[in-house]
């Protein structure tokens, strides 16, 4: 469960959190002589974090990190409220107030977001979910310089995340395609925004080859998603939207995976749970820009009549593919969702997958491997992702991945050969595209089978506050 936050006007008895940058602004009415200095002498070894015990209450004083960047002094104050959460957890604190003694509302909001981000728990499959659950429930934010709305806007977000986290940790035996689109029409119920739904046969009708030929190997079939959240008062008259892959279980296909490259491939829809958990943050929140959240959904299991290496299927565009490796399902189903887009003329699209493990290889879980055809959109996504320490690093698009995917029986192939994988999937994706775009392969950092602060384990959630972040930033404009 979330900790609920609010507003207090001032400090009231119980356990406390003070977020300072030095020793002189801790209060020196709240400690003992005794006690100041213990802290001081604790804040001259370099301690970031220090606790104190009154014996009946608890007070903890945070020290901010200066780094090399304002956006990695935040990061390091997310970290921090994470390490400091498990504190909390351990001491069963139920209960906790945040006093920004130093009045530094970035750096306060930041230690927030890693504890109400650290939080998150997948209990739903525990028979004992009431006792491993988190302790803290509240936590009391007094601040001149940090208001209501912007606590409220924090916990928005942050639920966001904690959606998209589950739809990636749930198991395909519950969160199959069908499945996905009904968690996606309850959360646009609660957000408010639009959600259409396509089944097989509109989908049929619309000739989305690719999003078919992956599905064949199903017993489940196929859904194709489209979110949108269009307010009276939107800043922009061409949409924003996001594309996000929905694989909720990949085998490989036929080119079946080995089976510890299976172990955690309920995280393939991964894309489309960060375009899901953003799509019900920025409704939620009445961010005004009008933003469209597109995802194909399906699994991708070897069967009688799956697709096979060698065939040949049609894109909804026209364009035929030869099929050479059917674990290079993403970006076949990615395709029909980007042709689609073109019909909102849209002023920028971002699609979102668990595309190549060449990404993954490239930078592992700390960045997100991003290409682009456009310059201004993508400088202010990358700024976004320094922001929320989601932070792209730049393949190039270069014509010679092209020519790796020429086919010498159909317009282009589904895979380019072993070198520069992420690539020449990215090269793949943008022969669909008319539009200013940026590919995101969040391969790495969607899912981590170990502790990474407060991303947790499993579902991490990438993208969620990415596109929360650059749609902010559109609204502000």
């Amino acid at each position: 469960m979330k900790p609920e936050l609010k507003k207090s006007n001032k400090p009231t008895k119980g356990h406390r959190i003070y977020v300072v940058k030095a020793f002189k602004q801790i209060p020196e009415d709240a400690f003992s002589k005794e006690e100041l200095d213990y802290v001081k002498a604790q804040m001259k070894a370099s301690r970031k974090q220090i606790a104190v015990n009154h014996f009946g209450h608890f007070s903890f004083i945070v020290t901010v990190e200066e780094k090399k960047t304002h956006a990695l002094s935040l990061e390091a104050c997310r970290v921090a409220g994470n390490a400091l959460l498990a504190t909390l957890n351990a001491q069963s604190i139920e209960e906790i107030q945040l006093i920004d003694a130093a009045g530094l509302p970035a750096e306060t909001l930041a230690l927030l977001e890693g504890m109400v981000l650290g939080s998150y728990q997948f209990l739903k499959y525990r028979s004992k979910k009431e006792k491993e659950a988190n302790s803290l429930k509240l936590i009391s934010v007094h601040s001149k310089v940090v208001s209501d709305k912007e606590l409220q806007l924090l916990s928005t977000v942050a639920e966001g995340v904690y959606r998209s986290r589950d739809l990636v940790n749930e198991p395909v035996s519950f969160l199959n395609a069908p499945q996905y689109a009904k968690e996606v029409q309850q959360l646009g119920k609660e957000a408010g925004f639009k959600v259409e739904v396509f089944n097989k046969a509109k989908i049929e009708s619309l000739k989305m080859g690719g999003l078919l030929a992956v599905n064949q190997g199903s017993v489940d079939p196929p859904v194709f998603v489209v979110m949108e959240h269009k307010p009276k008062n939107a800043v922009n008259k061409q949409p924003y939207v996001f594309v996000g892959k929905g694989v909720v279980y990949d085998t490989g296909g036929i080119s079946l995976k080995p089976n510890d490259g299976m172990m955690t491939m309920k995280c393939d829809m991964a894309g489309a749970a960060a375009v899901a958990g953003a799509m019900y943050a920025i409704a939620r929140a009445g961010l005004p820009v009008w933003v469209v959240g597109i995802t194909p959904a399906t699994d991708n299991r070897p069967h009688g009549n799956s697709v096979v290496p060698g065939d040949v299927i049609t894109i909804s565009d026209g364009t035929t593919v030869e099929v050479l490796n059917t674990d290079a399902e993403g970006r076949l189903i990615l395709s029909d969702a980007l042709v689609y887009a073109k019909k909102y003329k849209p002023r920028f699209v971002v699609d979102l997958a668990t595309l190549t493990g060449a990404a993954a290889r490239a930078i592992g879980r700390f960045g997100i491997v991003a290409m682009s055809n456009t310059v201004e959109e993508f400088e202010l996504l990358k700024h976004c992702g320094n922001t929320v320490h989601e932070r792209l690093v730049e393949f190039p698009l270069w014509d010679e991945y092209a020519d790796m995917l020429k086919s010498d029986v159909a317009d282009i192939k589904n895979i380019g050969g072993l070198i520069a994988g992420a690539n020449t999937a990215g090269k793949f994706l943008e022969h669909f595209t008319d539009y200013p775009w940026v590919h995101l392969d969040i391969a790495g950092p969607a899912f981590v089978e170990s502790p990474d602060s407060y991303r947790g384990k499993g579902g991490t959630g990438t993208g969620v506050r990415l596109l929360f972040e650059f749609i902010r930033s559109k609204a502000e404009l």
